[in-house]
């Protein structure tokens, strides 16, 4: 066998059992006995010869393996040796002398003498604790320097951003952590100190207008986030960092992880780039809402319903229902509830929304006072090549849960709506519009007859981060893949918002609306899905059309270019959050909304997809297809003509 087949990796050794650490500590301290002994001697003071020098001897070290035991002195591993043992190797000792003391106070008022020279017994204190604490120093940094050295990658040498408590205790963690995987060589700040800082004995270096120049002066080529900084001045460091390829790394807020645990440093992700501030919302109101209330999720194993889920849980709800018709991911999100919320009073229940019957079973059974109603066909490409099913899931579905809600008088109904439900260029969108315009005209409808216990509320948003195949997931396989990663068009923009934020404004809705509205969110600035796909790559460690080639397919069927929260006609309104709007478009006409959609349903039923189009085009005259065989539709045709569809052209893109 080789030398490096036979030599210990000090990686492997876990620890010593306690038993061989309160041999290794009475040993030194028999060492720090002996010591105090030369030095006495040395300056010419003897020992009392009350007792033997043997027992004398005993009685110490007996006392002092006594407090080992109480203090629990050897229980610790020596290698993570911290403050708290010392501070117990401290208690011991001191503990020690102060009984030795008592003893001879004791010995001495019975016999009149003293056993102890008071002050050997100080010197073989300081002595003991001293040899006791050094060499818990002595094995942990031997441990470290053979770990190190014994490391087949090198350690990553990082720069923390901001001189804050979080970022100070970051790296404090960091400093101990068990294996080591970064070297903190400093911090940058842009806050503005005159003279030279240095803290955890590293230094501070200031940032100007560029972050560059202070992580040359480190010499460091990654950098970690500790805590929230301005927007504007992330998105700068971030794109300075992508062009010079500097690593970038987040970590958790200080009260995010245990003590002792390492911090979960992790490569920063194209979450942490939404170029807008984080929207916080009031849990108040949304906690008087659902308490000891039964809730309903329809779609509760989806992206957003799921997410529902777990926001509702929090409140503590009285009964809460999960309704889905996908039987392995409703499996997974009840594995989910009873791990993380056991004391939760749930249902899951299998059923599909277009199932009247099944969901009427469910009003029966329980007493609903919130339904958030996030069941829905969402995919743009397969919708406008199925369109009977974006009508039956989208328009039927949402109808018969919110007929229900009326009849079961259901405190709040809110809906999760789309923006592609504004000026929509595809079925999928139409669809979502239809649910829209009937949900709000039941809403007006009822309060006209003085019989609306329901409040029907509408929250609209845009693209969700990390949601089920959308872009983010379909980015990263590809980028994990090697490439290329596919952009359907190079100048197609989208607003994006975290799934955890969306699912904030869905509650907040349901606790703040008063019925007929539509809840929206300033998004901030849309983003450039080419720019994301850059972002992503380089975040990635590659460089775009380099390392990952970027391809251009063409827009799908019904996809458009940009995507609006508002029609040219909204009208928007203020709310208590300057973060979130009210759009009231009329739809009042419910008659005309309730005929048309059930005018629209039927021709689902008879899987009749040009019709329905054609119907569905009628109901909603902003609807324009895009880059899609039903285009033609938006030409002047009779309907006659439209049923004979043999006469009828349908452009095959």
């Amino acid at each position: 066998m080789s030398y490096s087949e036979n030599k210990i990796n000090v990686r492997n050794i876990k620890y010593l059992p306690r038993w061989v650490v309160l041999i290794i500590d009475t040993l030194l301290i028999c060492i720090s006995l002996i010591v105090s002994i030369i030095i006495l001697n040395r300056i010419r003071i003897s020992p009392l010869d009350v007792l033997e020098y043997s027992i004398q001897a005993s009685i110490v070290i007996s006392v002092n393996v006594i407090f080992f035991f109480l203090y629990k002195t050897y229980s610790g591993l020596i290698r993570h040796s911290s403050m708290m043992d010392a501070l117990k190797l401290f208690l011991a000792s001191m503990s020690t002398t102060v009984v030795c003391l008592m003893l001879n106070v004791f010995y001495q008022g019975t016999y009149g003498d003293k056993i102890f020279i008071t002050t050997g017994l100080i010197m073989y204190s300081f002595i003991s604790f001293s040899i006791l604490f050094l060499f818990r120093i002595a094995i942990k940094q031997l441990y470290e320097f053979f770990k190190i050295a014994q490391r087949e990658e090198d350690l990553i040498d990082v720069a923390i951003l901001g001189i804050d408590e979080n970022a100070i205790s970051i790296a404090a963690a960091l400093e101990m952590e068990h294996p080591k995987r970064f070297l903190v060589k400093g911090f940058v700040s842009r806050n503005n100190f005159k003279r030279q800082l240095r803290i955890l004995e590293k230094p501070v270096v200031r940032v100007k207008e560029s972050i560059l120049p202070s992580l040359r002066i480190l010499n460091v080529k990654a950098i970690i986030i500790t805590s929230a900084i301005d927007p504007k001045e992330k998105q700068q460091i971030v794109d300075e960092c992508l062009e010079n390829d500097i690593k970038m790394y987040s970590s958790p807020i200080l009260s995010n992880f245990e003590e002792g645990n390492s911090p979960q440093i992790q490569k920063l992700q194209i979450e942490d780039l939404l170029e807008r501030e984080p929207i916080v919302l009031n849990k108040k109101n949304k906690e008087h809402q659902l308490k000891n209330r039964t809730v309903l999720v329809t779609g509760g194993a989806g992206s957003i319903g799921s997410e529902i889920v777990r926001q509702v849980a929090e409140y503590k709800p009285k009964m809460l229902l999960v309704l889905d018709q996908a039987e392995s991911p409703l499996h997974q999100i009840q594995l989910e509830i009873n791990e993380h919320f056991p004391n939760l009073k749930y249902k899951c229940i299998i059923c599909d929304v277009t199932n009247n019957v099944r969901l009427q079973s469910v009003f029966d059974e329980f007493d609903i006072d919130v339904i958030y109603h996030a069941a829905a066909y969402k995919h743009v490409p397969l919708m406008e090549n199925n369109p009977h099913e974006a009508i039956l899931t989208n328009i039927l579905g949402t109808k018969q849960v919110a007929d229900l809600a009326a009849k079961f008088k259901v405190g709040h109904f809110v809906m999760v709506s789309t923006d592609k439900a504004v000026n929509p260029s595809n079925v999928m969108g139409a669809s979502k519009r239809a649910s829209e315009m009937y949900v709000q005209s039941l809403n007006y409808n009822l309060q006209l007859k003085d019989r609306c216990a329901t409040k029907f509320i509408t929250t609209r948003f845009g693209n969700v981060l990390g949601s089920n195949g959308s872009v983010v997931p379909l980015f990263k396989k590809q980028i994990e893949e090697g490439g290329p990663v596919t952009i359907t068009h190079p100048d197609i923009i989208r607003y994006f918002m975290t799934i955890p934020e969306a699912c904030q404004l869905v509650l907040e809705a349901g606790a703040m609306g008063k019925g007929g509205e539509i809840f929206i969110f300033d998004m901030g600035k849309p983003v450039k899905i080419m720019d994301l796909a850059k972002k992503m790559i380089k975040l990635a460690g590659f460089i775009p059309n380099k390392d990952i080639h970027i391809k251009i397919t063409g827009l799908r069927p019904g996809e458009k270019l940009y995507e609006e929260l508002l029609s040219d006609e909204a009208k928007t309104l203020p709310t208590h959050h300057e973060k979130i709007m009210i759009t009231k478009d009329r739809n009042d006409n419910y008659e005309f909304i309730s005929s048309s959609i059930d005018s629209v349903i039927n021709s689902a039923n008879n899987h009749n997809n040009v019709r329905v189009v054609h119907k569905l085009k009628k109901m909603i005259p902003e609807f324009k297809s895009k880059n899609s065989s039903y285009e033609s539709l938006d030409a002047e045709v009779s309907f006659n003509e439209i049923i004979n569809e043999d006469t009828v052209k349908i452009k095959k893109l």
